[in-house]
Order: structure tokens, then C-alpha cells, then sequence
């Protein structure tokens, strides 16, 4: 059943200048990593819509376009949730296809109960910017940071974070999965969840992960 009071988007608009070309429609496990992204996002409830495209991925989804592209991944941020009245918005990058779909329900889970601006997720305490929950009210404090030239999505969640008078809400993923709150459906350790694919060596290796799974 899709949640209506959440939506997802799928970060798509680097330059993918490590890859060589726009990673968004790489083959990977058979489609392309935009259509995995996607479908995470769809298996968790979620309709699922494309920010910040660098090319035309409008076959795959809605797109939500960026008025200013170029200035990296919180711009796209600040578009999608300019344009959604959604309570809670999940982000996904288009180079993360092993997430599964369970840890992005759970995030949004946590957010809501835990009432955070900003939830992400941590490995071995290392916390990573994506996948994110972001709430609505964060948007300003987004926007502001965008329009001050400061880009950086971590720093910017942090300051809306606390402008909103609460910490980035950061959740230990392998205590989740030693608790047995989630699983990866082919069975991967967590840290091989978060590798990004920047370069061919990489989906080289995101590849064989699926394989031997």
C-alpha cells in the first residue's frame, strides 16, 4: 500500500565525471540503475520521482526539474521538496542500488516516531548523507543554505537540524539487522549496502556482489 503522507525521489543530477557518462542509465543486474533506485523506493511504499536528472528520465518517472541545475544534490533537495506537500520526503542517490527497500521503510519509520527534521543512517558509526528523511519544515533552512553557496547536503541537514532545534537523528543500521528489524533480500553484508557505484570499477564490484548473492 503506498504511503500517501510520505514521498521518494531519487537523486539523479551529477556530473558523473569518474563513470565517464550519466550513471542514471548504466545497465546494472539487468536494467538501469535509475529503474533499481525506483524500484526500492516503490517497494517501500512510496510513489517514486526523479530530482535533478541530468538527461531525459522522464520514461522512467515523474521529473522534477531544477530552475538553477548545477549546484549539486541539495539543490535538487530543495526543488522536490518545494514541490511535494508531503509531511516526509526519502532520498535516494541513483548510484546506491544495493539499498533495500526494508531500510528505507524503517528510516521513514524512525522519523516519524523520533519526530526528526533529518534522519540518515550509520555503518560502523560512520553516518552517510543518503538515504535520507527529510521533513517539510526543513526546507528553509535548506533553501537558505543553497542560496549562501554552501552545498555541502551533510552540513546542510545538520543546520537545518538544528535551527529546527533538534540533532541529525543518525541510525545504527547493523544494530538494526542483528536485532533482526531488517534484512538485505539477497542476503549482503551492510556494508556492501552503501557502495557507490562512481566509477566502472565499482559497478564492476556492485556486480559481483549480486552475482555471487
Amino acid at each position: 500500500m503506498q504511503d500517501l503522507s510520505a514521498v521518494g525521489f531519487v537523486l539523479a543530477g551529477g556530473q558523473s565525471s569518474r563513470m565517464g557518462q550519466d550513471k542514471a542509465t548504466l545497465p546494472f543486474a539487468g536494467r538501469p540503475l535509475i529503474a533499481h533506485a525506483l524500484s526500492a523506493l516503490r517497494e517501500a511504499g512510496f510513489s517514486a520521482s526523479i530530482a535533478g536528472a541530468r538527461s531525459d528520465l522522464r520514461s522512467f518517472a515523474p521529473v522534477i526539474q531544477d530552475a538553477k541545475p548545477g549546484r549539486g544534490p541539495l539543490s535538487g533537495i530543495c526543488a522536490a521538496l518545494a514541490a511535494t506537500a508531503a509531511r516526509h520526503s526519502v532520498f535516494v542517490s541513483v548510484d546506491l542500488p544495493l539499498l533495500p527497500a526494508a531500510l528505507l521503510r524503517f528510516l521513514l519509520h524512525h522519523a516519524r516516531i523520533a519526530e526528526s527534521a533529518i534522519t540518515v543512517c550509520s555503518v560502523n558509526g560512520f553516518a552517510h548523507t543518503f538515504p535520507v528523511v527529510i521533513g517539510r519544515a526543513a526546507l528553509p533552512v535548506l533553501e537558505t543554505e543553497l542560496a549562501a553557496g554552501r552545498l555541502g547536503c551533510f552540513a546542510a541537514f545538520q543546520a537545518a537540524a538544528t535551527a529546527l532545534g533538534q540533532p541529525v537523528s543518525v541510525v545504527p543500521v547493523e544494530l538494526l539487522v542483528q536485532a533482526g528489524q531488517i534484512e538485505h533480500p539477497a542476503c549482503l553484508p551492510v556494508a556492501r549496502w552503501f557502495l557507490n557505484v562512481n566509477t566502472p570499477e565499482d559497478l564492476e564490484r556492485a556486480s559481483g556482489y549480486v552475482s555471487i548473492a
